[in-house]
């Protein structure tokens, strides 16, 4: 059983291994589901090929929504204990990537439910984006220094329900079907927070 503590925030992570052609041909890789049902019968290894998949993903989404690096490791840590917490009660009823994401996004809105307001983003928020990805030369660094920054300030604008099914719909890729059943939603009404969204986006992108 993994530890019910001190699951790492997705940092400075080495790369895998690269996968040869022969490596992929002989052996198909297991699904997370496969995984999520190998680990609830006792196999340790399927959880951490589980986790060392969807931890960046899971932290970056956390990240992005909270604009704060020590609350966005609480938060992640939580998940992953409410995940393991339920693994043995857990069927594949839906997709992994779904039930986890579910989660998080139950977990944020306990979160802005006991905080009771969104907090403003902390003063060097836009350096922590900056650093979130690495530039090539001074010039490209200041010129997506500042998309992102205009990104930011626009997706900040956004109600809260349009921000977050834009960031699973473009940061996580997952379908409208999938975005429904996360946050409890019909698939119209993804939908119409989508285009909501991209039309406000775009309008204070262009301001």
């Amino acid at each position: 059983m993994p530890p019910a503590t001190s699951l790492p925030p997705p940092r400075f992570a080495d790369a895998p291994a690269p996968l040869t052609l022969c490596a992929v041909d002989a052996v198909a890789l297991p699904t997370d589901e496969a995984l999520m049902l190998a680990w609830a019968g006792g196999d340790l290894p399927a959880f951490e090929v589980l986790y060392g998949r969807h931890r960046a993903r899971l932290y970056s989404f956390l990240l992005r929504q909270l604009r704060d690096a020590a609350l966005a490791d609480e938060l992640f840590q939580d998940v992953w204990q409410r995940v393991i917490a339920a693994r043995t009660g857990w069927q594949p009823e839906a997709a992994f990537t779904t039930w986890l994401f579910r989660i998080a996004h139950n977990r944020l809105n306990d979160h802005w439910r006991a905080a009771r307001h969104r907090p403003p983003p902390p003063g060097d928020a836009d350096e922590r984006v900056a650093r979130m990805t690495d530039s090539r030369t001074p010039e490209t660094q200041l010129s997506e220094f500042e998309q992102r920054r205009r990104l930011q300030l626009a997706m900040e604008q956004l109600p809260a329900d349009q921000r977050n099914v834009l960031q699973l719909r473009l940061e996580q890729e997952l379908s409208l079907e999938e975005i429904a059943e996360i946050t409890g939603v019909g698939r119209e009404t993804v939908k119409s927070r989508l285009r909501y969204a991209m039309d406000k986006l775009r309008a204070g992108m262009n301001a």
